[in-house]
């Protein structure tokens, strides 16, 4: 059994601006160094949780943060055509998966995902937007009202249960009996 409820939540974005990006790679190699060990003790951008495509079409660079990993490959494969060039699915897909090798850790071969350098003491924003001199990467927090589900306690459940087997009025006058015996 549950219900649900409207709470706030804290959102956290990195946003792209590809036009200002100039393909320096410095948020690869601080994003690498602060995931090494021992922090900050080398670079090796193929460990950053960030990567700098250059698309030679359109002549741009586009960071692109590591999303979540997806375990399977996916079922499907489509093809996007736009202003007349076409893009396979995993163009657009940010994700680790088994059918490719973006977004690995290059000796283990485990998945990476971007953690908005979650540290304790917290950063005022994550280092490759501290690192973006040119302003490709900008960093925004705000609140958004979600939906979240509350699942009822194992004493809710079992009121529920009985409300639901004998009625409301049962219930209470059977608590009333118990509580006036003390």
């Amino acid at each position: 059994m549950s219900g649900e409820q409207i709470k706030k939540k804290k959102v956290k974005v990195i946003k792209i601006d590809p036009s200002k990006c100039t393909g320096c790679r410095s948020c690869e190699l601080i994003c690498s160094a602060s995931h090494a060990t021992p922090k900050y003790g080398s670079t090796n951008p193929a460990k950053a949780r960030i990567r700098v495509m250059f698309k030679p079409l359109e002549n741009i660079y586009l960071p692109v943060m590591a999303g979540e990993y997806t375990p399977a490959e996916c079922p499907g494969r489509y093809s996007i055509i736009i202003d007349g060039q076409e893009y396979g699915e995993c163009a657009f897909c940010r994700a680790s998966c088994p059918s490719r090798d973006l977004f690995k850790e290059p000796d283990s071969g485990l998945p990476l995902k971007c953690d908005l350098c979650e540290s304790d003491p917290t950063l005022e924003k994550p280092l490759c937007v501290q690192w973006c001199y040119h302003e490709a990467l900008t960093y925004e927090e705000r609140e958004e009202e979600v939906t979240e589900e509350v699942k009822l306690d194992q004493m809710e459940v079992a009121l529920e249960s009985l409300v639901d087997r004998y009625g409301l009025e049962k219930i209470v006058e059977g608590i009333a009996r118990m509580a006036s015996k003390g």
